[in-house]
């Protein structure tokens, strides 16, 4: 049973509910993103019964495992897409972002034998530098060759990422250069676009603020609907009547002994080629639960929810505390319990070792 993923699915539908309600009072939509959660079908059926209008993930495959599952709103492959697989996005996704022509190409032929038309919101470069288009020429080319040469695919709008690689703030001015370029690319087709796609949870408090520009109608929010914790601790911004604990990881304690705080002998490398430096503050209490780095990936995406329990660290299987100063008696065979950071939620959603539970 251990360890375990624990999912509540009555919060995390509430949590997108509020989510919706912020965005739709200022005229934008929600793209529920589940890779956060792993992609998890019953994940993405909480955040379309919270009112998503659309359930978005990059991986494929999870958007397959929505659609099959019975979610009914459209679904958008939001990882621009390799061409490879252009048979099964159309026939998994309404909508995909995209920036290369050669892709774009593909996705027409592919919705042409299947039938079909497949929605494109074409990405821009604003300086993040992770995926979109640079030239704005090259961007104005590339939207009228969807709009007038692609049978098969319809011109949804212009979309932009901003924060997920470059580290780039959602500024009002920022995302006002998305407007620009889609207003170009307006002027070019003859008509407004549908989606402009104005990044993710990081531009929620363009939102909060007041200062969104006008003509952004489309987020792609993951982290703020199932953690909630990213604008509060990392940009002081919080969210009223929302939930922080939709997942909650859970692990036994497998040793409790008093060690020395610090290793003793020659320090070299550890199994993950890193050159630790260690504290030393004598004999400590410490724990050992049974999951670790292969589990979660990252130390400092948990955080024990019984106080005065500290992570020190661990190995791939091994996840070593300090518990010296553990407000309970902690002993071997207890239950553990720790709130979860983004960077560790997709990993443990789809570690096969951790059991999920849903509650």
């Amino acid at each position: 049973m251990y360890p375990k993923f624990e999912i509540n699915l009555k919060k995390l539908e509430v949590n997108t509910s509020e989510i919706v309600k912020m965005c739709r009072k200022n005229g934008i939509g929600v793209a529920g993103v589940i890779k956060g959660c792993g992609g998890i079908p019953e994940c993405a059926k909480a955040m379309e019964k919270g009112g998503c209008d659309y359930i978005a993930s990059s991986r494929l495959k999870q958007l397959k495992g929505a659609k099959e599952f019975g979610v009914e709103v459209p679904l958008m492959l939001i990882r621009i897409p390799m061409k490879s697989e252009a048979d099964d996005i159309v026939r998994y996704a309404d909508v995909s972002l995209n920036s290369e022509l050669e892709v774009i190409r593909a996705l027409d032929k592919a919705a042409g034998e299947q039938g079909k038309t497949h929605g494109i919101v074409l990405m821009t470069e604003l300086g993040d530098l992770r995926e979109g288009i640079w030239d704005i020429d090259e961007m104005i080319k590339t939207a009228s060759y969807v709009e007038n040469d692609c049978e098969h695919l319809k011109l949804e709008g212009a979309g932009t990422n901003v924060g997920c690689y470059g580290s780039i703030l959602a500024t009002s001015e920022k995302l006002q250069e998305l407007v620009e370029v889609a207003e170009k690319i307006e002027s070019v087709i003859g008509r407004k676009l549908d989606v402009i796609s104005g990044g993710a949870t990081t531009s929620l408090p363009r939102i909060m603020d007041g200062d969104m520009p006008s003509r952004i109608n489309n987020l792609r929010i993951g982290e703020a609907i199932i953690l909630n914790k990213d604008l509060d601790e990392l940009y002081g911004y919080k969210i009223p009547d929302i939930y922080f604990d939709c997942f909650v990881f859970k692990a036994e304690v497998v040793e409790v002994k008093d060690k020395p705080s610090h290793p003793i002998g020659e320090i070299t490398y550890d199994a993950f080629r890193n050159k630790p430096t260690y504290i030393d503050r004598g004999i400590r209490k410490r724990a050992i639960v049974a999951a670790g780095k292969v589990d979660f990936g990252y130390m400092d995406q948990l955080k024990p929810r019984d106080k005065g329990i500290e992570i020190l660290g661990g190995s791939s299987d091994h996840t070593i505390l300090d518990v010296e100063d553990s407000e309970r008696e902690i002993h071997v065979g207890d239950i553990l319990e720790f709130d979860i950071f983004y960077g560790a939620c997709p990993l443990l959603a789809q570690c096969p070792d951790v059991e999920h539970e849903f509650i």
